[in-house]
């Protein structure tokens, strides 16, 4: 049963109101019909079964009748969050969506001195609201209650300000002093984890000595020199199978 998503806003009680594109997509696309059953989720955690109650087609306006609701449980995994360095072309889509099916929790792209992409305000926020689509189609499709956050494009130095927020960062980088992924999980069992990925040419020096915090491990990601939209998402992959996510 396809699955539908609505900000929290809309869930009014037993009834839930879908508008504008998932409106569209529900009577146009899938061409589904008054009592049909349906699977809507607010993106925070709850998940609503019910039947259609009513289409408007004119005013692209869906009535969800609600039936039962399933609730968040407690997660035991750890939060997630990836500092991501803005990479060439439209490979941040990419990451955005393989990231939210690979569990993460917030996703923060950032400008790093090597980094190429430099988006003006304006363009910045019209990425921002495609991978905020991106990562609510991405979340539809693997099942997902909630829908990891996408933050405005940010400087590294800001995001590095907030390192003590988190329990371990894992900074990959090319520099010699690292060790394995493996070694530094071997003793860690769960909290938020904060994962910075450099771009095209790696962090500077300065930029690897600014992040060395003491929750800060750097991480080396195996014999192979791997591109930036593939660092993060080997790191999740990890991090997916070492704590079950």
């Amino acid at each position: 049963m396809s699955r539908f998503y609505v900000p929290k806003e809309n869930v009014r009680g037993r009834e839930i109101v879908i508008r504008g594109r998932e409106a569209h997509h529900i009577a146009d696309v899938m061409r589904l019909q008054p009592d049909d059953k349906i699977v809507v989720f607010d993106g925070t955690g709850n998940e609503y079964s019910g039947f259609i109650k009513n289409i408007n087609n004119k005013a692209k306006k869906i009535i969800i009748e609600v039936v039962s609701t399933k609730h968040p449980v407690a997660e035991k995994s750890p939060e997630i969050v990836l500092a991501q360095a803005l990479p060439k072309r439209d490979k941040m889509d990419y990451i955005v969506e393989k990231s939210v099916e690979l569990g993460v929790s917030r996703i923060i792209p950032i400008i790093t001195k090597r980094t190429i992409v430099r988006p003006h305000v304006t363009g910045s926020n019209k990425k921002v609201e495609r991978w905020g689509k991106i990562a609510v189609e991405a979340s539809k499709q693997c099942g997902r209650l909630n829908v990891p956050s996408i933050d405005n494009v940010t400087s590294y130095s800001d995001v590095v300000q907030q390192i003590e927020q988190f329990d371990l960062v894992l900074f990959a980088c090319l520099m010699q002093r690292t060790v394995s992924i493996k070694t530094v999980l071997s003793d860690f069992k769960t909290g938020k984890i904060l994962v910075f990925v450099g771009p095209e040419g790696d962090f500077t020096p300065e930029e690897v000595s600014f992040a060395d915090r003491g929750n800060t491990r750097f991480v080396s990601l195996g014999r192979r020199v791997l591109k930036s939209d593939t660092a993060g998402l080997f790191i999740l992959s990890v991090l997916n199978y070492e704590f079950s996510m």
